[in-house]
């Protein structure tokens, strides 16, 4: 007996084996889990980084993959990307438009960045429904300006090991499978051997790790008896660690993954309850149905089977033993791998000059029945890489299961029996929770808090405060509204009955400074509130993160030493372009710097000079589309923490608060995040101690001076309230120099360590064969390519090659 579903073109078979009988009522599990299958399908992520190691200064540049099951996700139209230090102290908030089931950007590194790592948080506004640790998170290498003094002492770590009783416990008399996974205090993976030793002092078995400190051992517990392990470590370090207490009645199941087919074993108790002899059993792949049977056991304590596996995709399957009444008593994963989900360009050089400057045609040709969405990174090879993981492994592996997985790419390399057992080791070693069994069983489906971007972010938004008479006499809302380039243009917005407005196909990038009032109700706008927005979700502030997944990188030097040079003959020659001869001799120039002018012009007493940080806001076009000081700040002033929604800052310096001063006077935050940007001149920003705040001072002080006489510019709207709106992230382009046509920035050394990167190469059936030209740099010997992306039908491809 077979059934049929379809989802999104994708084809499951749900079969029952002739040993079992399906239920002849549908349960609400069934409805809830086909509804869950349907309604309630969640979003992937995988991002690439132009590299794996950056400086501080540099820009990351990224492009985002979605998928939805198996294919490419269409449920979104939203990116965002919270960037943090190691704390979860806010870098930055990024959003983007999906295209293509795909999103690009990237994030400017503050020069005086100071932190080793900067974590990148991912997701849809779907995706923040369900449960938050399948959201997309990686942990991206920075490289410091300084070497550390002197030589640098290994860290000795303490090794941990954890057991995992298949099926997720031990019950007393049946033998199971019993897996473990050594680690060291920052999770990466060791050695480990041991015996198992019972409560009676007897040795009962012996174990030791087979892959990346994870093994598997058999075990049958007795009744009353507890069992703990004596093991060592690969430095020879002894440990004793207890096994998880055994059950004294249940049901297991055990799985062994073979091809074509998952067999399973369940097994029970002698004196189990009537409710553990009329068991259910099922499978589910990517959140879709694809095996069920109810399973009898009053005339037997054991049964096995197998569920046809070689019509599904691949990817992981969650085996759940449930008794009379759908309740989890038993659940078991493993991969299925039907070769069915990787696709392979061919990619090489059509022409490769590793000379100094010398000109490249990277060629990438895809069948011409494949149509494809690539992105393609070139980078020296000397810059560390991060090939443990990739698109195809995060998107089949990674983002299915919780925790760390040490080299994840492993498991895809091969398809021999070493690498499928190896990967059985991580199945057994790892939980996968996307159900909720409990409130599934009661029809219960997960609560939508927050409702997909089905439509790209637009302008809109509500009046609040007005009586329906105000509403029905305003007429409509008419807007001047100022991009950051300067340009304006006139909106008029008709309001709904509930006051609400929207400008539809708006879209805009960067921030909207909007002077309004309305049609014929002139003068309401000061007796009610009308809020802009553009539907993007607000930066969260601080997030929290689990510093164990990214523990080992902070451990991590590989690659420094060419990252730093890199850095260095930067650093060099924007000193040389700060003024040099041809022959090389500074020349010195008694000009005022801007930064003087202004300190000049707007500072004194101990305000003026000071070890600060200052920022010419009055020429700097980037500040005029920033909602206050505190959003154009953040990021910018080593060390200064600036967390909270625009409305609701706070500051951090060194452990405290600093002091904030408004043309010199002590002010509060909030007066400060409440000045305009456009009457803002110039910005202080002291290292603590600031000895210009008498009785503080210990963490700093940020000065801001407001604009003098003739600084002041005549803004549009004049007169009017405004209101200032932010949109999707400006999305820059990366910069590859063309050396066979004339530019001014081609006279400089050429430093690059990102040679060339393109977010979006896509091929068609007619234009399956791409050549994409870039330049060399002057120092790079070797190059590292790397290319992955999607296929419209959803297969992935990671391909990585070195270049000499």
């Amino acid at each position: 007996m077979k059934h049929v579903v379809f989802k999104r073109g994708l084809l499951f078979t749900i079969f029952c084996a002739g040993l079992f009988s399906f239920a002849k009522a549908q349960t609400a599990l069934d409805t809830a889990m086909a509804r869950y299958g349907s309604d309630y399908l969640q979003e992937r992520v995988y991002i690439q980084f132009d590299k794996g190691l950056y400086s501080p200064g540099e820009t990351i540049w990224f492009k985002a993959y979605l998928m939805a099951g198996i294919e490419n996700s269409e449920i979104s139209k939203s990116f965002y990307i919270d960037w943090t230090d190691a704390d979860g102290n806010l870098i930055q908030h990024t959003s983007s438009p999906i295209i293509e089931s795909s999103a690009r950007g990237q994030l400017d590194i503050p020069a005086g960045y100071t932190g080793k790592i900067i974590n990148a948080r991912a997701y849809t506004k779907w995706m923040l429904n369900f449960d938050t640790a399948f959201l997309f998170n990686k942990a991206i290498r920075i490289a410091p300006k300084k070497a550390s003094a002197g030589t640098a002492q290994p860290v000795k770590f303490k090794s941990l090991i954890q057991f995992f009783p298949e099926g997720g416990d031990l019950i007393e008399g049946i033998s199971s499978k019993v897996a473990f996974k050594a680690t060291n205090e920052i999770g990466e993976p060791v050695k480990a051997k041991g015996t198992i030793v019972s409560s009676k002092g007897e040795t009962v078995g012996k174990f030791a790790s087979v892959h990346d400190g994870m093994g598997v051992f058999t075990l049958e517990p007795a009744a009353g008896v507890t069992y703990k392990a004596k093991w060592t470590d690969d430095a020879n370090n002894a440990y004793e660690t207890p096994l998880p207490a055994a059950k004294t009645f249940g049901a297991t199941v055990a799985i062994i993954p073979s091809q074509g087919k998952a067999n399973f074993l369940i097994k029970r108790s002698e004196n189990v309850p009537a409710a553990l002899k009329q068991l259910h059993i099922i499978a589910t792949t990517y959140q879709q149905l694809v095996y069920k049977a109810n399973v009898r056991l009053e005339e037997t304590s054991a049964i096995g089977g197998s569920i046809p596996t070689a019509q599904l995709p691949s990817g992981i399957l969650q085996v759940t033993l449930f008794d009379d009444s759908y309740t989890p008593v038993a659940e078991r994963i493993c991969f299925v791998n039907n070769n069915d989900a990787i696709f392979k360009p061919n990619v090489d050089f059509y022409s490769l000059n590793l000379g100094k400057r010398g000109k490249n045609t990277l060629e990438i040709d895809l069948p011409d029945t494949v149509a494809a969405n690539l992105s393609v990174a070139v980078t020296d090879a000397g810059i560390a890489a991060d090939s443990s993981n990739n698109l195809v492994s995060h998107l089949l592996l990674g983002s299915e299961l919780k925790g760390y997985i040490h080299n994840p790419w492993y498991y895809f390399s091969s398809d021999n029996d070493t690498v499928r057992n190896n990967l059985d080791y991580v199945m057994l070693t790892n939980g996968w929770r996307r159900f909720k069994w409990g409130e599934l069983a009661k029809g219960i489906l997960p609560q939508i808090k927050y409702p997909a971007d089905t439509a790209y972010a637009e302008l809109g938004g509500k009046v609040f405060g007005a009586t329906p008479m105000q509403m029905r006499e305003s007429g409509d809302l008419f807007a001047i509204v100022q991009g950051k380039d300067s340009s304006t243009q006139m909106l008029t917005f008709p309001i709904a009955k509930d006051g609400s407005f929207k400008q539809p196909g708006f879209v805009f990038f960067d921030s909207l400074k909007i002077h309004y009032q309305f049609g014929k109700a002139r003068g309401l706008e000061s007796a009610v509130e009308v809020r802009f927005t553009s539907g993007l979700l607000t930066t969260p502030g601080k997030v929290s993160l689990n510093k164990s997944l990214f523990a080992y990188m902070l451990n991590d030097t590989t690659g420094n030493a060419r990252a730093k040079y890199f850095a260095d003959e930067q650093a060099r020659l924007e000193k040389l372009l700060q003024g040099t001869t041809l022959e090389g001799v500074t020349v010195k120039s008694r000009t005022k710097s801007p930064q003087q002018v202004l300190d000049e012009k707007y500072t004194s007493g101990l305000f003026s000079g000071g070890n600060s940080t200052s920022f010419d806001v009055a020429n700097d076009i980037a500040a005029q589309g920033q909602m206050n000081i505190f959003t154009y700040l953040q990021g910018r002033v080593a060390g200064l923490q600036i967390t909270g929604a625009p409305s609701n800052t706070s500051l951090m310096w060194r452990g405290g608060a600093p002091d904030v001063y408004l043309d010199e006077m002590k002010v509060d935050v909030q007066q400060l995040q409440n000045i305009p940007m456009p009457d803002v001149a110039y910005v202080k920003a002291f290292t603590p101690p600031f000895f210009g705040s008498f009785g503080g001072g210990s963490n700093g002080a940020i000065a801001v001076y407001t604009r003098k006489g003739g600084d002041v510019k005549q803004a549009p709207g004049k007169g009017l309230p405004t209101k200032i709106v932010w949109g999707y992230s400006t999305m820059k382009e990366f910069y590859s120099p063309n050396y066979e046509t004339f530019d001014e920035r081609n006279e400089h050394s050429d430093v690059r360590s990102t040679l060339y990167w393109n977010p979006y190469v896509l091929t068609t059936q007619e234009n399956h064969k791409i050549r994409l030209t870039f330049y060399n740099n002057d120092i790079t010997e070797k190059y590292r390519v790397i290319v992955e992306g999607v296929t419209k039908d959803g297969k992935l491809t990671h391909i990585e090659q070195v270049y000499e």
